[in-house]
């Protein structure tokens, strides 16, 4: 499986890979979900190379690292999902929130 940052630096730099309706799923700790955004509302900050920023529903700019990314959707279709650690325990399925109404708008839901 491909890393997750070289799937982010596909997707921004890859003009013909990149031209799908990306949405990115990270994990948020406080609410204990993942939440999907599209990619297009992520920004790369400069000098900062395993993290990216979004604006939550409330205008913060929240930073998030890599490893907190969880799947990766392109077109409405999951093409990339960070593997369990070995060893782990099974876990039930990770409630998601879809950030944006844009995405909605976009019919990227499943």
């Amino acid at each position: 499986m491909m890393p997750i940052h070289e799937l982010m630096s596909r997707i921004r730099h890859d003009r013909k890979f990149g031209r799908g309706r990306f949405e990115i799923g990270y994990f948020d700790r406080l609410e204990e979900c993942i939440h999907r955004i599209a990619f297009h509302q992520v920004s790369f900050p400069a000098g900062e190379r395993r993290v990216f920023e979004v604006v939550d529903e409330g205008e913060q700019v929240r930073r998030i690292p890599f490893h907190r990314v969880r799947e990766v959707w392109c077109n409405g279709q999951i093409i990339w999902r960070r593997a369990a650690k070995p060893g782990a325990m099974p876990q039930s399925p990770t409630p998601t929130r879809v950030l944006g109404e844009d995405v909605v708008k976009a019919g990227m839901l499943n």
